[in-house]
């Protein structure tokens, strides 16, 4: 099977061997890893571990073939019974009632839950008789692997952890490329799986995306304003956003993770939406003939309402998502506090700080029109004016 995305947050980290060197070195390289990451303090030690195992005790049916062979059995009837009755063996599915039932053979779990309930397996033989397996063969028990994964075709073990408190994911993922640098021997590498490979795929574009939101939601204010100079007053509103996303990953002790990045992205929007709310109103009141400062207060004190409406509205929708439990949690928790912190800051601070960035932007633009000549400005006055072609030709 494929595994997918896991459903808890954290690091997925494979330990690979890649020469066959066999179960046994590869706990040992991957029990390294995770004693060398122990002493990395931007890993949380008491989350680190890794699932695969050495010591599962097991047993070897050890078949005695020549024995099978003289006693007429055919050796796929003797694989075949011990993988129906100890396993399970899907035969067909049939129709009742409106429904679809799967037939598959297996014996019941009282006939195979010990050792001893090989011996009272049979199988026919050439000439029809029944050959007890007990006479075939013997269970050797040993410890090993109850099974061994495979990763890019190499033979691999994962490890499981999570950054330490203050410390971000990357620091994490950083910490334990060192470890593994140092503790894994020179036959064995190392892969990111999971979220973590995700995180890291994802890491480097994440920039460029934040880029191109701002990018975008700049060209479109520009657009509908017909002015460089409004978009700057609407996006000086998603820094104190960010902020407010910053401080509750902080406060509830989350990393910035690749659905962290997905609320950032969101902010972007929804911070801009509330300057919007501000600045279209002191723009309109400006053009009636108002002050620059007095449309700004004006804007912030009539658009208090619709901003305080439409944002707690938000933010308690997505309350739900910073208490998440259950399979997906970790995505959702990351998600719905980026996106509260980021709305309560963006709420509250914008309407402090938006009016501001609107009168200090509105007044350098405008003092700057004062100061640039116009078109009328460099048209010749009456006095100066050239004579007409009769008085020159005199």
């Amino acid at each position: 099977s494929i595994p997918g995305i896991g459903t808890t947050g954290g690091f997925e980290f494979v330990v690979e061997d890649l020469t066959g060197r066999g179960s046994s070195a590869l706990n040992d390289a991957t029990q390294a890893v995770i004693a060398e990451a122990r002493k990395q303090p931007e890993i949380n030690p008491q989350q680190l571990f890794s699932p695969f195992s050495t010591s599962t005790p097991q047993f070897n049916y050890d078949l005695d073939r020549s024995k099978a062979k003289l006693l007429g059995l055919n050796l796929p009837d003797v694989f075949n019974t011990l993988q129906i009755y100890l396993g399970s063996l899907y035969v067909n599915d049939f129709n009742l009632f409106g429904r679809t039932f799967r037939v598959t053979i297996q014996a019941d779990k009282d006939a195979r839950a010990g050792a001893a309930d090989i011996s009272r397996l049979y199988v026919r033989n050439a000439s029809g008789g029944m050959v007890p397996l007990s006479t075939l063969g013997k269970l050797v028990p040993f410890v090993g692997p109850e099974t061994v994964p495979h990763y890019n075709n190499n033979a691999s073990a994962s490890i499981n952890g999570g950054a330490a408190p203050g410390f971000s994911s990357g620091q994490a993922v950083a910490a334990m490329e060192r470890a593994a640098a140092t503790a894994l021997p020179r036959d064995f590498g190392f892969e990111w799986t999971g979220i973590t490979f995700q995180e890291l795929k994802a890491g480097s574009i994440a920039s460029v995306v934040f880029g191109l939101a701002i990018v975008f939601v700049f060209l479109i204010l520009a657009m509908q304003y017909e002015s460089w100079a409004m978009p700057f007053m609407v996006l000086l509103a998603v820094p104190l956003a960010l902020f407010g996303a910053f401080a509750a990953l902080l406060l509830r002790g989350m990393q910035i993770d690749v659905y962290s990045q997905i609320g950032f992205v969101m902010l972007i929007g929804l911070a801009a939406k509330n300057a919007i709310l501000i600045v279209e109103f002191a723009r309109r009141r400006r053009e009636e003939g108002l002050s620059i400062v007095d449309a700004a207060m004006e804007a912030a004190r009539l658009r208090l309402r619709p901003i305080l409406m439409t944002a707690f509205a938000f933010i308690l929708g997505v309350l739900p998502l910073m208490f998440a439990t259950g399979a997906g949690a970790a995505s959702r928790q990351s998600i719905g506090t980026t996106v509260f912190g980021g709305m309560v800051a963006a709420t509250i601070l914008s309407l402090v700080f938006v009016p501001v960035f609107y009168a200090v932007i509105e007044q350098l633009r405008e003092r700057r029109g004062k100061d640039e000549p116009t078109s009328q400005d460099n048209e010749p006055t009456a006095e100066h004016a050239l004579p007409p072609l009769a008085e020159a030709a005199e």
